[in-house]
């Protein structure tokens, strides 16, 4: 195992065992660095644009490390002001342990609606602003609904530092990077479900002989971010952080976030599929007859050039019998100026030895995540040939399977423990 894959699987172990390997692999390291406190923060918790690497082409990058921590409270009805007190505490303790980028380490604290439930109160944000109980966004999807009150999200390019963490907010430990924490979430909350991720390229390629749904020999090109081959997530196809803030109300500055779950069965993506054909399946037809994307796509700079084929998927569907994934859901990923609204960051997984995708979404209101998502049903595709079926030649729909979807509020960071509908007490 590799110095890389071995601190993959720790991160995905977690525990004092997982923290263990970390600081046996990593004693050349230097020192996480320390904190500012939560007043030294961004009051955006997903301000994370400016505090990360980018490629070559200014494309940010991922935290190559990546937690999931789902909590509940165990009792029903609203939390007390001494659970709010006790949150509080683990996350400022949290934000004077690391400082707030990819060397230290990025966090949010978001809430789903069957928190927002145990109150009496409406939630107070604007009326372009929807937060739902997650739904089936298609016939086909049979997907387990992430309900639970809260969720953790960490995120480091040191797995030590995204371990000590974990260990000091689950009350495992009673400090990290040399911060006494004066409580722990699991003093008011308890933990429902950890999954694990990570974003390196390359890494696809090395875990790709040990998962479930990647065929064998290993087709995973050896720079791909992605177990399906490509780069994706081009700065100029993503939504900006302004323009995801709530922009007025006791949220203000914060946003929604929808993270699902994606199972990979790459058999036929690799196997039935030419190269030419995953380019015209995942980004559009007319990539692959302009011969746009070189190797994995990094040629293709900041912007995926999909703009300029997100009007032709009857066409396409017509002429080559399959349209790209890309351009069916870019054609509701604008506002009326041609700006994307949604702003992804998903990473790949090895949890349980699968392959698969998390893929958090971050939005200003939960139904603009759900019209991209139903665009990439191209129901408009199948209707035009019968060569495009539900999940046949309709982009990445046949090698993707949803297995979790959660929608959450993202609150300012001053509203980020256990916050109360109208923003009060918190």
């Amino acid at each position: 195992m590799s110095r890389r894959e071995a601190l993959k699987a720790a991160v995905a172990v977690g525990g004092a065992a997982g923290l263990a390997a970390c600081v046996d692999r990593l004693d050349d390291e230097e020192p996480v660095p320390t904190g500012d406190g939560a007043d030294g923060h961004p009051e955006r918790q997903y301000g994370w644009n400016d505090h990360v690497r980018t490629d070559d082409a200014g494309n940010w990058q991922l935290p190559r490390h990546q937690t999931l921590l789902y909590l509940s409270l165990p009792a029903e009805g609203p939390p007390s002001e001494a659970d709010r007190e006790t949150v509080r505490g683990a996350l400022d303790a949290l934000d004077e342990a690391y400082a707030w980028s990819h060397e230290g380490l990025l966090h949010s604290a978001a809430y789903s609606p069957a928190y927002f439930d145990r109150f009496e109160a409406d939630l107070a944000v604007p009326d372009d602003v929807s937060l739902p109980a997650p739904t089936p966004l298609a016939d086909y999807e049979t997907p387990e609904f992430d309900t639970q009150d809260a969720l953790v999200h960490l995120a480091s390019d040191r797995p030590d530092a995204l371990l000590a963490a974990e260990e000091a907010l689950l009350g495992e430990a009673d400090e990290a990077n040399g911060v006494s924490f004066p409580s722990a979430l699991t003093d008011a909350l308890e933990l429902a479900d950890r999954r694990t991720g990570f974003f390196d390229p390359g890494m696809p390629h090395e875990k790709a002989d040990e998962l479930s749904g990647v065929p064998e020999p290993n087709p995973v090109p050896e720079d791909a971010p992605l177990f399906m081959g490509f780069i994706a997530g081009f700065r100029g196809n993503q939504a900006t952080e302004d323009a995801v803030a709530i922009g007025e109300g006791p949220f203000a500055e914060g946003t929604t976030k929808s993270v699902g779950n994606w199972r990979q069965r790459l058999a036929d993506w690799y196997g039935e599929q030419d190269r030419d054909q995953r380019v015209m399946e995942l980004f559009s037809p007319g990539h692959a007859a302009g011969d746009l994307v070189e190797g994995v796509g990094t040629n293709l700079g900041d912007d995926s050039g999909i703009d300029r084929f997100l009007d032709s998927v009857v066409e396409d569907a017509t002429e080559y019998g399959r349209v790209g994934h890309a351009q069916k859901a870019a054609r509701k990923n604008r506002d009326a100026d041609g700006n994307p609204l949604l702003l992804r960051r998903h990473f790949e997984s090895a949890d349980g030895d699968v392959a698969s995708l998390h893929f958090p979404s971050l939005q200003r209101s939960i139904d603009q995540f759900e019209t991209v998502r139903r665009s990439m049903n191209g129901v408009d595709a199948t209707e035009a040939t019968p060569a495009v079926r539900q999940r046949v030649n309709n982009g990445i729909l046949e090698y993707i399977f949803l297995r979790h979807r959660g929608y959450f509020l993202v609150p300012p960071r001053s509203l980020r423990a256990l916050p109360t509908p109208d923003g009060t007490g918190s």
